[in-house]
Parts: structure tokens; sequence; C-alpha cells
């Protein structure tokens, strides 16, 4: 039997992967990830395996943390719909967190080494999700949708940049270095939790900046 109050279960679907993680008093407890189509499908599936591997079952779960966005609209949508299913089912709370705050939380220190960063997350169109941070890991300016160059304007000197899009910054200009990263529920059981005692979570809704790319079919 785990301290409830401190085992926290937090899932991420953000962007091409779907991961799961249990976090107890003592630390991480079990992670899994599933990449690839099918999301789904693996979710509900990926919470029992980690459920199973922390030896936990429902009734030591205290919290669920969940990333809202932005990020993949199906994906979140997978992820917040399975967070809010077992929070009204097992009666338990959610905190949301951004994937860019995510993301900036699991960076390590040796690729920071002081310096400012952008977060750049894949949109599947032309512009990224982007946020910049300092050297704090705190945010330095709001998310949002721009181009790489866009983003690069507004930043000048040399930069890191971090995300599951950062590739797209290669060759933009000499003085970046690229991080590719993807968000996962490892650290997101951690910095979740924080959130939470901090009374600085978010409600469990999405965070999209934009509509989707969904047509009405033609009658």
């Amino acid at each position: 039997m785990h301290d409830k109050s401190l085992t926290i279960l937090a899932l991420d679907c953000s962007t091409s992967a779907c991961s799961a993680a249990v976090r107890g008093p003592s630390g991480l407890l079990a992670a899994d990830r599933v990449t690839g189509r099918g999301q789904a499908e693996a979710m509900v599936p990926l919470v029992g395996d980690v459920l199973a591997a922390a030896g936990c079952g429902w009734e030591d779960i205290g919290l669920i943390g969940v990333t809202v966005g932005p990020g993949s609209f199906t994906g979140l949508r997978i992820g917040l719909a399975t967070a809010r299913g077992l929070s009204l089912a097992r009666r338990i709370p959610v905190a949301g967190v951004t994937t860019a705050d995510l993301l900036a939380f699991s960076l390590p220190e040796e690729a920071r080494r002081g310096r400012p960063f952008l977060i750049a997350i894949d949109s599947k169109r032309d512009d990224l999700f982007i946020q910049p941070f300092g050297a704090d890991r705190k945010p330095a300016g709001d998310i949002a949708a721009l181009l790489p160059e866009e983003a690069l304007d507004a930043h000048p000197g040399p930069l890191l940049v971090a995300g599951d899009a950062a590739a797209q910054f290669e060759g933009l200009r000499g003085d970046i270095e690229i991080l590719s990263l993807l968000p996962d529920a490892a650290p997101l059981s951690e910095l979740a939790l924080r959130r939470w005692e901090e009374g600085r979570a978010l409600p469990a809704q999405p965070l999209y900046l934009r509509p989707p790319d969904v047509a009405l079919p033609s009658r």
C-alpha cells in the first residue's frame, strides 16, 4: 500500500508518443511509452501496465497528472479524455500541465547551461507551437504559433531550441543548438505533483491555440 496523498498517475499523449508513469513518495515507481499510431487503443492498457509494474491499485492513487497542450489535436483529446474519465470514475483530482512547461522542466542541466531557450512543438503545419523560457526555466513569453524564422527574429544571440520540432530550426542560424525532445510522463509525474502542491495546476481542458484541420463532408 502506498501513501495515496503522494502517489500520482501521469499521462501524456500530446505529441507522437503516448506515455504513462506512477510516482510515489520514494520517487518514480514505473513508466512506459508507446510511439506511433494507435494511441487511443494504447492509452488504457498502458495505464494498467504501469499501475501493475508500480505495485499500485486505484486506491493508492491520489492525483492524476496530464498534459493539456498544445500539441496533437487527436492525442490531446485521447489523453485528456482518459484523465477525465478516470478522475470521474475513481474520484481522483486532475492536475494539468502545458506541454511546453513539461519540456522545459525535462531539459537536463547540462543542456541548458544557464541559457535562455525556446521550446518548439510540432503543430503538423508550417508554423510551430513555440514558447521562450529564461535560464531559470520560467516562461519568458506566451505560447504562440510561429514560423521558425519568426521565432528567431525575436531571439538574437546564442540559443538552445528543444522539443519534438527542434530539428526544424536546423541550419537557420549558426548560433543555434538543437535538442530533439519528446514530452514524457515520467518527468510529468514530478512536475504535475509540484504544480498541484503549489496551487498552480491547470484544469483538464485542452490548450489548442487554433482550430484543428477538420473539414465537414460534402453532401
